[in-house]
């Protein structure tokens, strides 16, 4: 069974823009997919018994060697493709937890990198997402709060708000 087929007709991923001390924005060129050769987030899907915000760290760590922590979302990108697919992904910011080199991952990306986001805009290979994060300066973002139980009948195990 493919990834396609296991995702159905319902995707949820998440992308984390990740933001250096000195305020560079961490990048990857995809080597495949609809953002090949493209600057964008690190970003992939989230599996099966992880929360959103799990993901999107796993990922940056799989993608790039980096280290992180979530500090907030950012928002939401949802669309649909072909009529039938429904494609959402949430967008988190980001901050890497120690100095480590990137090392990215060879087989899904050409390359990974901090890059200032003032370069970024001038990219001609720069996703259309990362152009309207830069240009949402007065972006809000969501905290994460923790370690709140809706109530036992729900079963869950793991449960966050960003609100």
């Amino acid at each position: 069974m493919s990834n396609r087929e296991k995702r159905g007709k319902v995707w949820l991923a998440v992308s984390g823009l990740v933001i250096s001390k000195e305020g560079q924005w961490l990048v990857v060129k995809k080597r495949y997919g609809g953002l090949k050769g493209q600057w964008s987030l690190p970003a992939g899907f989230v599996e099966i018994g992880e929360t959103a915000d799990e993901a999107v760290i796993r990922e940056v760590k799989e993608e790039t060697g980096i280290d992180s922590t979530v500090k907030g979302l950012i928002g939401l990108r949802t669309g649909v493709i072909k009529e039938e697919i429904s494609d959402n992904m949430i967008v988190f910011l980001m901050e890497p937890t120690s100095e480590e080199k990137i090392v990215h991952q060879e087989n899904e990306l050409y390359e990974a990198r901090f890059m200032a986001p003032e370069e970024l805009l001038k990219e001609k290979d720069a996703s259309i997402i990362l152009h309207q994060i830069i240009k949402q300066k007065e972006s809000c973002i969501k905290p994460g709060i923790d370690g709140l139980n809706p109530g036992d009948q729900f079963g869950y195990t793991a449960y966050k708000l960003f609100l």
